[in-house]
């Protein structure tokens, strides 16, 4: 993929999407059940797309929130949490399925006068309270035009492939009925219902966040920070922790804009909400001397960005890196482990050897820590698409979703107790390990290219040499025995990981070089060429 001449500037008017079409189009278009494009499908976290695109529409929600409603019964859990984020779809698919949840009587909680709630929000709630679980209605980072429903179960997490499998097979199921199994009140009734209630998700997870994460070091350092919202589902939760915890914090784009007007195109031009994109940060970035640190996230609050004087937007595996690296000298952790994916920085695992305690690697997908962190195995999960997250300072867990809001704070407490920001800490960190470049590209792929590559198996790459150097390990699988959907090629000095996105129409190739710039273009070059190979036998 080329870089678009958008990339990285504010987001024309002509891109803008148009709202009332968007909205019409979730009411008015239908999905044909004989094209698999139409109908549901959970990726790694939920199922993503678009009303135009008849891939989000009423009648998938309407799916969707009656396999939920079955399953939640079917558990027998008590009560169920629903969020949803600033994405203009999210709305009608929020009163969609406050309508299914009624008429099939689940216990539900929605936010106070329909407020937006961040996905880490949704999980805390989960955890803090028994026996129950959640649906949040976002589609993460996705451009404006884009829609999501995702499933947590009662462990808080992103529910696991055998649950998904599930409610995807059974919301399919009823969209081809014809949706005759589908219980459903007006919107006016199901508000009536006993069944719904108001909840005040701010309060309590603004107050606990003193439980994780050292807020007193961060109010005596009056550190000025920036706190880009980036139109997102944690606008009001900023404020009420710049209120609660008296921050020197500076809140921006805190408005619901469902256009994103404000944004900066990402590389290839489309408006996106990727807060680990330094086209799309391009605004807060130019604002970082403003701020003796800054951070955004993307819409459902679930991913970081975080914004030095020293880097500007750092590289989402480097602050990984310090995290861990902080984490394990100023917390009691003991020799709990860390949890991150294949195609995270090898620095990482540098890191936590040199903290004498284990990694381990799993696929791509938040859902492969749930089960670690609630078996205390770990004390952090990272992905190295800006996604983590980490156990309360009494060793107890505080989310089993990725939290961009304890992120954020966190970098503010590191420069509060190091007095070095983030990025000047990864400087010390390569210094003591070295500095492998990492990169990612993104290429089109269509349904076809997509399942080839997920199916890839070690005897389908013929190479014996990647970019100079002999292939020691080809894996399709992680260390927990889950298959990595997709494909790692390692060298002695280097390494690639080939898979297909679960939300958009592309191809990803990670990458990863020791042996400095030059070698890491080689490695991608390749990569892609091999890609190619396999498209090519389809």
């Amino acid at each position: 993929m080329g870089i678009s001449e958008f990339a990285g500037k504010k987001a024309p008017k002509e891109i803008l999407e148009n709202i009332p079409n968007l909205i019409s189009d979730y009411y008015l278009k239908v999905p044909d059940i004989n094209n698999p494009s139409h109908m549901v499908s959970f990726g790694t976290s939920g199922h993503r797309g678009s009303a135009s695109k008849n891939s989000f529409n009423e009648n998938h929600i309407k799916a969707m929130a009656q396999a939920v409603a079955e399953f939640h019964l079917q558990k027998g859990v008590s009560k169920l949490f629903l969020g949803m984020d600033t994405h203009a779809l999210s709305i009608p698919a929020h009163r969609t399925t406050l309508e299914v949840l009624a008429a099939n009587k689940i216990e539900t909680y929605y936010a106070k006068d329909f407020e937006y709630t961040p996905t880490p929000v949704i999980s805390h709630a989960i955890l803090t309270h028994e026996n129950s679980d959640g649906i949040v209605i976002t589609p993460s980072h996705n451009p404006p035009s884009d829609g999501g429903f995702k499933y947590n179960f009662s462990d808080g997490g992103p529910a696991d492939e055998s649950i998904t499998k599930i409610i995807e097979q059974r919301a399919n199921e009823i969209l081809k009925n014809g949706l005759k199994d589908v219980k459903i009140l007006s919107f006016k009734e199901a508000l009536k219902s006993r069944f719904l209630s108001e909840y005040d998700f701010i309060t309590p997870y603004v107050e606990d966040l003193s439980n994780v994460i050292d807020m007193d070091i961060i109010k005596q350092a009056n550190l000025k920070i920036g706190a880009d919202a980036m139109g997102g589902s944690g606008m009001a939760y900023y404020k009420a922790i710049k209120k609660k915890y008296n921050l020197n914090m500076e809140i921006f784009n805190a408005t619901a804009d469902f256009t994103f007007s404000f944004m900066h195109c990402d590389k290839d031009g489309k408006i996106r909400m990727d807060c680990s994109s330094s086209y799309a940060m391009a605004g807060l970035i130019d604002l970082k001397d403003k701020f003796d640190i800054a951070f955004g996230n993307d819409t459902d609050f679930d991913r970081h960005g975080i914004v030095t004087k020293s880097k500007g937007l750092l590289n989402p595996n480097h602050y990984l890196s310090v995290v861990i690296d902080y984490l394990s000298k100023n917390r009691d952790f003991g020799r709990l482990g860390v949890g991150k994916t294949l195609v995270s920085s090898s620095m990482i695992n540098r890191v936590v050897q040199d903290n004498q305690k284990e990694v381990f690697e799993t696929p791509v997908g938040f859902k492969w820590f749930v089960k670690p962190f609630i078996e205390k195995k770990i004390f952090f999960g990272g992905e190295e698409s800006a996604g983590a997250s980490f156990l309360r300072k009494n060793g107890e867990v505080w989310s089993t979703d990725k939290d961009g809001i304890i992120l954020n704070l966190l970098a503010v407490e590191i420069l509060a107790k190091t007095k070095k920001d983030p990025g000047e800490y990864y400087d010390a960190l390569v210094e003591k390990f070295g500095k492998p470049v990492y990169g990612r590209l993104d290429a089109a792929a269509n349904v076809e290219q997509k399942k080839a590559l997920k199916n890839l198996k070690p005897e389908d790459i013929k190479q014996k040499i990647l970019a100079g150097e002999k292939i020691e390990n080809i894996l399709t699988k992680a260390d927990n025995g889950a298959s990595i959907g997709g494909l790692k090629v390692v060298t002695q000095n280097g390494w690639f990981a080939i898979r297909p996105s679960g939300t958009e129409d592309i191809y990803k190739i990670y990458a990863e070089s020791f042996k400095g710039e030059e070698h890491l273009k080689q490695i991608q070059k390749e990569a892609l060429e091999i890609a190619k190979g396999i498209f090519n036998n389809i």
